[in-house]
Parts: structure tokens; C-alpha cells; sequence
């Protein structure tokens, strides 16, 4: 529910705070998915409250929330008529496949980290 709020609220944020460098936000989502890796790697993250916890589930929610939208609405701004429904379609097709891969890679991820315990 927390990534969910965060993610509804980023998402409807875009009228207000527009972001055009979305790389910022890419390079955010992957150091907190480091950060978050180390910690389970090298157990510091029970050592943090639950509201520290929440933070960065909601956190996550903004980055994923404010990265999708931001691509769509600079898609929209920046691309020429003629080249706004191929270039949405390939940003819908390139999120699905990030997606799917990351939940592929988490797999095994997940049962490597089982084992260490």
C-alpha cells in the first residue's frame, strides 16, 4: 500500500513538477536497489524502525511513479506528432521487459540470499 500511495502521488504530481532528466531517476531507483542489496548482504537493514523502513518503500513508489510519468509526458512534449505513438510504444514495450527482467533476475537473487542464512 505504501509503494502504491507512492507511486499515485508522483504520478499526479506531473502538472506540478515536471522532471526532464530522467536518467536522475534511473540512477536514483538503481542505488537504492544497491543500497538495499548490500544491506541484506551484509544484514543492516534490521537494524533499522519501521518507519525507516516505510520511508524507503515509499520512497521506491515516487522514483518508479515520478520515472514512468515524466517519460510519458517528455515522450508527448518532445516528440514530433508523427512520432508520438511509436515512441510510446516502445517506452510501454521497454518497461514491461524491464519488468520482467528484474523479476527473473530476482529469483535467483532471492534464493541466493536465502542461503546465506
Amino acid at each position: 500500500m505504501l509503494y502504491q500511495a507512492g507511486v499515485f502521488v508522483s504520478r499526479s504530481s506531473v502538472r506540478c513538477f515536471k522532471i526532464r532528466h530522467i536518467w536522475v531517476l534511473a540512477c536514483l531507483q538503481c542505488g537504492l536497489a544497491t543500497f538495499l542489496l548490500v544491506g541484506v548482504a551484509y544484514f543492516f537493514l534490521p537494524s533499522l524502525t519501521l518507519p525507516g523502513i516505510f520511508l524507503i518503500i515509499v520512497f521506491e513508489g515516487l522514483l518508479g511513479g515520478a520515472a514512468y510519468v515524466n517519460t510519458f509526458n517528455n515522450i508527448a512534449i518532445e516528440s514530433k506528432p508523427e512520432d508520438q505513438e511509436f515512441a510510446m510504444s516502445v517506452a510501454c514495450v521497454s518497461d514491461t521487459l524491464g519488468i520482467s527482467l528484474s523479476g527473473a533476475i530476482a529469483m535467483p537473487v532471492h534464493n541466493y540470499f536465502c542461503c546465506l542464512s
